[in-house]
């Protein structure tokens, strides 16, 4: 059951699984169990034991630190194919709340540990994985330090904007972005009051850059021009 699980997984090309072949593939699948959660559950308590790690095969997690006097900064947000957790202290330096309904596959410590000794390649895709997050971690730093906040929800709308799928209809313009969490967590994130969030989008979909769509989700019409929004270069 458990290969069957691996083997079917539709994310296992964008995961840290590709670094393991279909021979071992059991193996991976015998060190992980795959878990269900619902909307607003911890994932990760910050300051917990790190005894398990976790690889997100759907929905979206968001990752925050907590302040002395219990308020909380949004410093990410996981989706699929984010490994969560990996850390060499014996505990959770941040903590990790599900956005919409996640599926994650969970390896405890040990069974990751002999993963890592045992397959060399599995380690190294871990090593992109680490290095992919000190990239988003110094642009976000570059996002609350130096941007407007035109430039940040530009910035923060093409990081979540969906490839185009194959399948999709071609009388419809634009490209889908995914933004499962409130606009309360999106003004956290990106350091700006709701009000200023909300009043920017407005102002992008005026400007026909965006539009809305039924699901109350959001469509980028002109891509370049939101592009040159985020790195400075549109002065209108």
């Amino acid at each position: 059951m458990e290969l069957q699980r691996c083997t079917v997984c539709g994310i296992r090309g964008q995961s840290i699984c590709n670094a393991i072949n279909d021979k071992e593939l059991e193996i991976l699948a015998q060190a992980s169990s795959r878990l269900t959660f619902p909307p607003a559950t911890t994932l990760i308590e910050e300051g917990s034991p790190a005894i398990a790690f976790f690889n997100v095969t759907k929905g979206t997690v968001k990752l925050f630190k907590s302040l002395p006097d219990g308020r909380r900064q949004i410093t990410g947000f996981a989706d699929v194919g984010h490994f969560l957790g990996l850390t060499n202290a014996r505990t959770y330096s941040f903590g990790a709340e599900t956005v919409d309904t996640v599926q994650v596959c969970r390896f405890l410590r040990p069974q990751l540990e002999t993963l890592l000794t045992d397959y060399p390649l599995f380690e190294r895709r871990l090593l992109t994985e680490i290095t992919g997050e000190l990239a988003e971690a110094q642009e976000q730093m570059l996002l609350l330090g130096r941007k407007t906040a035109r430039e940040r929800i530009a910035s923060f709308l093409l990081a979540r904007m969906m490839p185009p799928s194959p399948h999709a209809d071609s009388a419809v313009e634009g490209q889908m972005v995914s933004l499962p969490m409130t606009r309360v967590d999106i003004a956290d994130y990106l350091g700006l009051t709701i009000e200023t969030v909300s009043r920017t989008l407005s102002a992008l979909r005026r400007e026909k850059i965006i539009t809305g769509t039924d699901n109350h989700g959001i469509r980028v019409l002109a891509v370049s021009r939101l592009e040159d929004l985020a790195s400075g270069q549109d002065n209108r």
